[in-house]
C-alpha cells in the first residue's frame, strides 16, 4: 500500500486533480469529509466546539453553521487555533481508522488523503509523498470570490489564514500545476500517477 497526501491552497483545484487520481484507482480520503463527520451533532468534538464558541454557530437542525465558525476562527488566530485543537486529533483518529481498514482489505492499493494543512501542520512524514496542486495566488483569490461568493477581502482573508502556497514547493515530493486547460492537469496527473506507481515498496525505504 502506498500512502499519499495530497495538499494545495484554497481554491487551488484539488477537488479536480483528486477525481483524475480517482479515475486512475486511487482510493481517497478526503479531510473534510472527516472533519464533518467528527462534528455531527451530538459528539464529543461537537460538544467541545459549542462549549468553546457558543450555540450562535449551530443551526437549527443542530449542525455546525460553517459560514459562522468560519468567519471567527478566520478573523483570530488564536479562535482558529482553538478550533483546530478541539477538530484535529478527532480527525486523526478516524483517518488512522480508515488507513488501517483500507490496509487489510486491499493491501495493494494507492491511498490518497486530501489534507488541505498538510504542510503547516508538518505531516510529511506522515506520508510516503506529497502532492502539492498549485495556482499562483492571484488566480486563488479570483477562484476563492467566484465559487463562494465572497468579496476580495474575504477571499485574502482566506489565503492570509494559510502558509504562502511557494513557500511549500520545495516541502512536497510532487507539484501540479493546475492553472491550465483540465487537458494539461490530466497530463500532469498521468505523469505523477506513473511515478507513484514506480514507488518501492514503503518498507524497503527511509522515511523523511
Amino acid at each position: 500500500m502506498i500512502n499519499v497526501g495530497l495538499t494545495g491552497g484554497i481554491g487551488s483545484g484539488k477537488s479536480t486533480v483528486l477525481k483524475l487520481f480517482e479515475k486512475r484507482g486511487a482510493f481517497l480520503i478526503d479531510f473534510d469529509e472527516l472533519a464533518h463527520r467528527v462534528e455531527e451533532p451530538g459528539t464529543e468534538t461537537w460538544k467541545k466546539i459549542v462549549d468553546h464558541f457558543g450555540h450562535d454557530i449551530i443551526h437549527d437542525d443542530g449542525t455546525v453553521n460553517r459560514v459562522k465558525l468560519g468567519a471567527i476562527v478566520f478573523g483570530s488566530p488564536a479562535q482558529r487555533a482553538a478550533l483546530n485543537a478541539i477538530v484535529h486529533p478527532a480527525v486523526f483518529e478516524e483517518w488512522r481508522r480508515r488507513i488501517a481498514e483500507t490496509r487489510h482489505t486491499k493491501d495493494d492499493t494507492v491511498i490518497i488523503s486530501d489534507v488541505p494543512l498538510l504542510i503547516e501542520a508538518g505531516m510529511q512524514s506522515l506520508f510516503d509523498c506529497v502532492i502539492l496542486i498549485y495556482l499562483p495566488p492571484d488566480a486563488q483569490i479570483e477562484r476563492i470570490m467566484k465559487r463562494n461568493g465572497f468579496s476580495r477581502r474575504e477571499a485574502e482573508e482566506r489565503l492570509a489564514a494559510q502558509m504562502p502556497i511557494g513557500d511549500k514547493i520545495p516541502l512536497c515530493d510532487f507539484v501540479i500545476g493546475n492553472e491550465g486547460s483540465i487537458r494539461e492537469t490530466e497530463r500532469k496527473v498521468d505523469e505523477v500517477w506513473k511515478a507513484i506507481m514506480k514507488l518501492p515498496d514503503p518498507g524497503e525505504r527511509p522515511r523523511r
